[in-house]
C-alpha cells in the first residue's frame, strides 16, 4: 500500500509539473546560448539572460516566396494581404501574397545607403485601407552630415508613386558618421507614433543619448504631422524635447506593441555584448552609455564599466554575446503555441528567436531558422497567419504550420 500512495505521489507531483510547463510553454532544456559572454558581468536578477530554452511541439515549415529583393530593410503587411517593402537603396516595392513583385515604387526622396544607412522602416496608416498614407524612415544627406528623416505621403492609385510627400520630423544633430540611425515607427491606439532613433555610434556623439536637447538615442511620441504628442514626459521641462518618451538607447532597430497588454518593447543592439529587449515607460532613462552589458569593440569597458545605477532603467532581458535585434514583433498568427510570443529577427545571430514571456518576464527562448544563413532584418505576421521575415540577402521567407 506504501509502495502504491508513493507511487501515486509521484504521478501527481509529474502531472503538477507538466501542467506548470504547458502554461508557460517553456520546457526543461538548456540556454539556447552556449557561446562565451563577451564580458564576464553578472545580470541584475535571474533570467535577465540565458533563459531555459524551448522547442515549438507544432509542426512547422519554412519557405522562400521570394528571394531577389535588393537589401530589403522594412516589411508591412496591407489590408488585402500583399506586402510592403523598403529597399536599402531607395526603393519600395509591393509583393503578391504568394510573394511574386506587383509594383515598384521609385521616386522617393535621395538617401544615404552607405554604411547602416538607406530606406529604412516603413509602416501604414492605421486607416490605410482608405487614406493610403504611407509613413516611413531614411538617412537624409544634409550639407553637414547625414540624420534620419521620417516622411509620409499617398500611395497613387495605380500603386507606383507616393504623392504629396512630407518629410514630418529630423533626428538632429547631424553627423558625418553613417552608422546607428534606429528607425523603426508604430502607431499607437490613439494614432500617433512611437519612433526609435540611434545615437549613431561615435564615441563624441553617442552621449547625445543622454541629453533631453538631443533626438538622438531615444523612442520619440509624434502626431502623425511629426509635432510632439500632447503631454509627454518632458513637456514642460526647461531646454527637453517634449517629443522624447524615453532616453537613453544604443541603436534600437525593434519597437513593438504587445496587442494583448497595450505595453511598448524595443530592443536595441549592444556594443561588443549586451544586445537589450526593454519594456519601455515614459520618461525612463534605460542607461546608454553610463551602464551596458557590453564593451568596446576593443574590449576596453565603456565609461566606468558599469551595469546597474540608480536612476536607470534595467534591461528586462539581453544577449551576450550578441544577435543583433534587426526588429521585434508579437506574433498574432494561427499557430497556437505561438500566440502572443515575441520574436526577434537576429542579424549577426542568423536565426529568429521566439520568446515567451510572462508576467513581462521572459521565460523562455527558442532559435528557429539557425540553418539557413540568413542575416534576418524584419518580420511581420501575416493576413494568413504565417510569419514572414525579410533578410539582408534578399529572401522573403514564409514560416507557417504545416
Amino acid at each position: 500500500m506504501k509502495a502504491f500512495n508513493l507511487q501515486l505521489l509521484n504521478l501527481l507531483a509529474a502531472s503538477f509539473l507538466l501542467s506548470c510547463v504547458n502554461e508557460t510553454n517553456v520546457s526543461a532544456q538548456n540556454p539556447v546560448e552556449t557561446g562565451k559572454p563577451t564580458a564576464d558581468y553578472k545580470p541584475a536578477f535571474p533570467g535577465q539572460t540565458r533563459i531555459k530554452g524551448i522547442k515549438t511541439t507544432t509542426p512547422y515549415a519554412s519557405t522562400v516566396i521570394n528571394q531577389k529583393l535588393d537589401r530589403p530593410w522594412a516589411i508591412s503587411v496591407m489590408p488585402d494581404g500583399r506586402f510592403f517593402i523598403t529597399q536599402k537603396g531607395g526603393t519600395m516595392v509591393i509583393l503578391s501574397t504568394n510573394g511574386t513583385l506587383s509594383k515598384t515604387i521609385t521616386a522617393l526622396p535621395k538617401v544615404d545607403d552607405s554604411g547602416q544607412g538607406g530606406l529604412l522602416d516603413v509602416t501604414l496608416a492605421p486607416d490605410f485601407a482608405k487614406s493610403r498614407m504611407v509613413y516611413w524612415a531614411y538617412s537624409e544627406p544634409q550639407s553637414k552630415g547625414i540624420l534620419l528623416a521620417i516622411a509620409k505621403g499617398k500611395l497613387s492609385t495605380n500603386e507606383t508613386a507616393i504623392e504629396n510627400q512630407t518629410v514630418i520630423y529630423r533626428a538632429t544633430p547631424a553627423h558625418t558618421g553613417r552608422l546607428q540611425y534606429g528607425s523603426r515607427i508604430v502607431f499607437d491606439k490613439n494614432g500617433n507614433l512611437f519612433v526609435s532613433t540611434g545615437e549613431r555610434s561615435d564615441k563624441e556623439i553617442r552621449v547625445q543619448a543622454q541629453y533631453l536637447n538631443s533626438s538622438l538615442g531615444k523612442i520619440l511620441h509624434l502626431t502623425p504631422d511629426g509635432k510632439a504628442v500632447a503631454g509627454g514626459p518632458f513637456a514642460n521641462k526647461a531646454g527637453a524635447q517634449p517629443e522624447i518618451y524615453s532616453l537613453g538607447h544604443r541603436n534600437p532597430d525593434g519597437l513593438a506593441i504587445d496587442p494583448q497588454t497595450g505595453e511598448l518593447w524595443e530592443a536595441e543592439f549592444g556594443p561588443k555584448g549586451g544586445d537589450e529587449l526593454n519594456l519601455i515607460k515614459p520618461g525612463k532613462n534605460y542607461g546608454w552609455p553610463i551602464i551596458t552589458y557590453g564593451v568596446e569593440y576593443s574590449g576596453a569597458k565603456i565609461g566606468d564599466g558599469i551595469q546597474q545605477k540608480d536612476g536607470y532603467e534595467q534591461p528586462t532581458y539581453y544577449w551576450n554575446p550578441v544577435i543583433s535585434p534587426g526588429s521585434i514583433t508579437f506574433y498574432t498568427g494561427n499557430l497556437t503555441e505561438w500566440k502572443g510570443n515575441l520574436f526577434v529577427a537576429a542579424l549577426s545571430g542568423s536565426h529568429i528567436i521566439r520568446l515567451v514571456l510572462k508576467a513581462n518576464k521572459v521565460v523562455g527562448e527558442e532559435r528557429l531558422l539557425a540553418d539557413e544563413g540568413e542575416r534576418f532584418r524584419d518580420l511581420v505576421t501575416g493576413k494568413d497567419g504565417a510569419l514572414y521575415a525579410v533578410t539582408d540577402g534578399g529572401k522573403l521567407y514564409r514560416i507557417a504550420k504545416k
